[in-house]
This record gives structure tokens, sequence and C-alpha cells, in this order.
């Protein structure tokens, strides 16, 4: 369900070209889903685009063999697109008076519930919309009974005892800091106000007015037989994911054909019905991760060095990962939905910008199980700037590595000192020195090395 930080600033650093006017054609742009489907890179994808006119093509490829092909409406776990929605609902709300985005975030909490303020200043719900609220980006008590569905078990009451207990870091709208937990507790709070489960909200406010019968949370009959399943790193089935307390982070389900209608809707500012509000959602209000990014309400705006902005958000759950955005100078649109937990975005910056730098396919790596003692030599925080660390944990057999203000990911030895993400296409090599005592870590991504030392 998140923007990693990391990747972010890849992107932001090649984008040195100017956007161009005419999107990819089919051809072009089947010669890049399909390699990434036949080797098994994505299980199957679904494409959406439309121009600023709003004439739309679909393009679909895959999944594997003994699954029906996918096409616009073939159903997709969202993730974090969801949160786009969630300030839809609340700049709908905003526009017929029902709350104030300098509203703080605790008018609208059960009465006694205690939300961490600093220098006299309580968060609001523009600082949850923006992801500057300074609250993580999960809260300290998230402990999933079954981590395959992590957030099926987290309840209102865990959610208030964590406010409760925690001590911001720093200064409400100091600093962007994605937070799943922000905006899930900005869909809690729309939800109590308007008295009423976030999925009838959204469904009242956004959905319904838009036409969007195939997008919900909970799936009807018809909605379940078209849901493409979801494919963890390792390539294999993973369950999907039922978001109960933080729905507004990340639980929605839809399709191409929907997502196309909700991007030109928001493409569109005078579309009907909902094309101002909408549009309320996409000015730029706090700066975001780096130099070339800044934030509306839960919509990234990326400004390439030509001036163009493309304003997106993507979405991963365990197993899938989807982008959607538009570009402000042509109107053009994307949707990028897949079943698999490897990335989409330079896919869908590609649809908007045929000029965008594509990686290539990943190299096809075979992990090898290491003993204990040998993972436990690799544990520990390797900090790259004063700022930027990865820190290396272990759980059971299992390494993980989680760069500063991101989610964790999985690592898998492919060989001794040498590991490798599944989740995206990057490697870790340890480092010792003469002793044989492991002392750094280099990152491999994007063509570059990136050396960190082990605190």
């Amino acid at each position: 369900m998140f923007i990693a930080r990391l990747r972010l600033l890849v992107l932001c650093a090649v984008l040195s070209v100017p956007l161009a006017a005419q999107a990819p054609s089919d051809s072009a742009i089947l010669a890049l889903i399909k390699p990434r489907v036949d080797t098994g890179m994505w299980a199957g994808v679904a494409i959406g685009l439309a121009d600023s006119h709003g004439t739309r093509r679909t393009l679909a490829y895959g999944p594997k063999a003994g699954v029906a092909p996918f096409d616009e409406h073939s159903v997709f776990e969202i993730g974090s697109i969801t949160k786009v929605f969630t300030t839809a609902i609340l700049a709908d709300m905003v526009r017929k008076g029902e709350v104030s985005l300098d509203d703080p975030v605790a008018k609208y909490l059960p009465a006694g519930t205690t939300v961490p303020s600093r220098d006299g200043k309580q968060i609001t719900l523009l600082d949850l919309a923006t992801q500057s609220s300074g609250l993580p980006r999960m809260p300290s008590n998230f402990a999933p009974k079954n981590p395959s569905n992590p957030y099926a078990d987290y309840t209102p009451q865990q959610l208030y005892d964590f406010l409760k207990s925690y001590q911001l870091p720093r200064g409400i709208g100091e600093k962007y800091e994605y937070s799943n937990l922000g905006m899930g507790l900005l869909g809690h709070a729309l939800a109590l106000r308007a008295g009423k489960s976030y999925e009838a909200l959204v469904t009242e406010r956004v959905l319904k007015p838009l036409g969007m019968t195939d997008t919900r949370i909970a799936l009807n009959a018809s909605l379940q037989r078209r849901l493409a399943p979801g494919h963890g790193p390792n390539g294999a089935v993973v369950g999907n994911w039922d978001l109960s307390t933080l729905e507004g982070a990340g639980a929605l389900r839809s399709t191409v054909s929907d997502m196309l209608t909700f991007i030109r809707a928001n493409a569109d500012s005078t579309s009907k019905p909902l094309g101002p509000t909408l549009s309320m959602t996409h000015g730029e209000r706090r700066p975001g991760g780096s130099p070339a990014l800044t934030l509306g309400l839960a919509w990234h705006r990326l400004r390439l060095p030509s001036g163009h902005v493309i304003v997106f958000h993507n979405g991963g759950t365990g197993g899938y990962r989807t982008f959607t955005g538009y570009s402000e100078k042509t109107g053009e649109s994307v949707v990028v939905l897949a079943n698999s937990a490897t990335g989409v975005d330079e896919i869908g910056f590609r649809m908007l910008d045929p000029g965008f730098p594509v990686p290539p396919i990943a190299k096809k790596r075979t992990e090898v199980a290491l003993p204990v003692a040998t993972l436990d030599q690799y544990v520990g925080t390797y900090a790259f700037t004063p700022t930027f660390a990865i820190v290396v944990t272990r759980v059971g057999a299992q390494l993980t590595a989680q760069a500063t203000d991101q989610p964790s990911f999985a690592i898998y030895a492919e060989k001794p000192d040498e590991f490798f993400l599944k989740a995206v296409d990057a490697q870790l090599t340890f480092t010792r020195d003469s002793t044989g005592v492991v002392t750094g870590l280099v990152l491999h991504q994007n063509g570059g090395h990136m050396p960190a030392k082990k605190k």
C-alpha cells in the first residue's frame, strides 16, 4: 500500500526528458508488458489510457494459463490508491460544510480519545491528508495474528490506544512522512462524522455519483468471479487483504474500466458531477520527499524538469501493484493494475511520457538457504547518510531490510554476502573487513551502487 521514499528519489533523479504529447501505441505497450508477464515478473496486467477528450483504450495481458484472460472488467486490489478516494470524500464534505480542513481530527473521534499534539498544535484533517501529521507509517501496536492478511484484526480501540501513547517526533506539518496510519485515521474519522461505514460513505460520495459499480470493498458474486488472484514476490498465489479500521488507507478493489472513469473525472475539473470537488484535491499544499515532489490532498505531484506536472498515486498489497495518474499539461490519464507484488510505477509514468526510461527486466535470481548463525552476522543498521539508513533484522530464517521512512521488505540470499529483493529490482552486497566481520553493505538499484557503513 506504499509509495516508497527511495523509489521516489530514484524516479525523480531520472526524469530529465520533456513530456511527449502522444501516448504510446498498443504495440509499444504490449512490447513493454508482454516480456514482464512471460518471464514471470508479473502474473498479469491490465492497462487503461484516456486522452484529454475522454477517448479510452484498454489493453490486458495474462494471466498464467488456467485463469480467464484479463480485461477492463477484471478486479484488482488497488491498495493505497484508496487514499485519493478518502480525500475525495474529504473534499466533498468540506464543500458541503460538514467539516473543515483545519478541524482537529480529535473533533470527530469518540469522546475521551487522546490524539497526540505538539507545541500547542493539534493534528488537523489537512495534516492527515497531506501526509505531514507527524504520525508514523504504521502504529507500533500493529501485530497481526495472520501476517498474510495483516490489517484484518486491527481494531478501533487499538488505534485509540496507540494515539494516546504516541509522542510526535517533530512539529505537525513540518515534514512529509507517508503514513498508512494517518490516512486510515482520516477515513475512520470521516466515517464517524457521517455516521456510516467507510464503504457506505465512499459509495455514496464518490462511487455512485461517478457510476463506478465495480469498485467496492466487499465483493458481490459477480466481482468475486472476476477477481484476479494476487501473487506474492515468489510468484505464488496469495490471499486478499481485508482492512477493517484503516479502510481509508487501502481497502478498495476496482477495475481498469472504473478506474479510468475516476482518473478522467480527476483530470477534468469541469466534469460532472464531481469535477470541481475532485479538483480541490490536486493543488499543491505541502512539500514532498524530494524537491520535485509536492502533495495535494493525498495526490502526489511530480514536476518534471520541463515544468510539466504528473499527478499520481500508486498502491500495493500482498499480491498486487497499481498506479494511476494524469498529466496536467496534456490531460492524458493512465491506470495500471497488476496482480503481482512487483512494481508498475515506471510503466505508468511511461504511458504519460513515452520518453520516460523503463528499467530492463530483472534478472531471474535463485535464493539459497544460509545458516541462522550466518544470517545474524548481517543484522544491524547501515547508514548511507546521517538521516538515511537501512536496518536489517532477522525473524526466524528470514532477513528483512527497512530503509528510513519505508516499509520492511524481505531479502533473500543468492549466495553468502549477496542478497536480493523480490518486491523491487534491487540487491544488497554485504562487505567485510580483513577479519571477516561485516562492516557495511552496498545497495545496487537502477544502475547505482550506494555504499553504507554498519553502525
